[in-house]
């Protein structure tokens, strides 16, 4: 149990690392690793519905799993990406192997490898949903003046898999983040 509470002790950090990529357009406190995450997961089981994808769970537990290595190696922006050499899938092994739990290694390893390698239905939609989720953000930042973001919403619209994310992105990016509460308030 020690080192099962070690490994939740170091997911934590995800927590408070911050997605780097939005500080080169001025976001002074972009979220964290965590919020995007469990947004992500949220967006992959709606999208697995969309898609028919009878497993919506797995996809959300791949999007669990997906980030787990930034704990060790903080979120690397893709400019720093084409300076550094990272072997993500060795932090990964290495921090499941800290777990002493050879079972549950695998699981999670499947479904980190899934959404990497990009090579089952279910790997597809969570890439797809990791992406809708960034586009949301840079949606977000945009309307608050980071003209910036609207690179991360163009290169996610050309990545897009599936049929159902290609038309959330279209939807996305014709609706204001600020719709969802209208006419919500409630006047006394």
């Amino acid at each position: 149990m020690k080192k099962i509470a070690n490994f939740l002790y170091e997911l934590g950090m995800l927590k408070r690392i911050r997605h780097e990529g939005w500080r080169i357009i001025g976001v002074e406190t972009p979220e964290t690793i965590a919020a995007h995450s469990l947004r992500a997961a949220q967006i992959g089981y709606l999208l697995a519905k969309l898609e028919n994808y009878d497993q919506p769970d797995e996809v959300c537990s791949i999007l669990v799993w997906h980030d787990m290595h930034e704990a060790r190696i903080g979120d690397i922006h893709k400019i720093a990406n084409r300076y550094l050499h990272k072997d993500k899938e060795k932090i990964a092994t290495d921090q499941l192997d800290d777990l002493g739990q050879p079972k549950i290694k695998q699981t999670i390893l499947n479904l980190w490898q899934q959404l990497e390698r990009k090579n089952t239905e279910a790997g597809i939609i969570a890439k797809d949903a990791d992406l809708l989720e960034q586009a949301l953000t840079a949606k977000e930042y945009l309307e608050k003046g980071y003209s910036g973001a609207q690179d991360w919403i163009d290169n996610v619209k050309q990545a897009l898999q599936t049929n159902s994310a290609k038309k959330l992105i279209q939807e996305i990016e014709q609706t204001n983040s600020n719709d969802w509460w209208q006419g919500l308030k409630k006047l006394d």
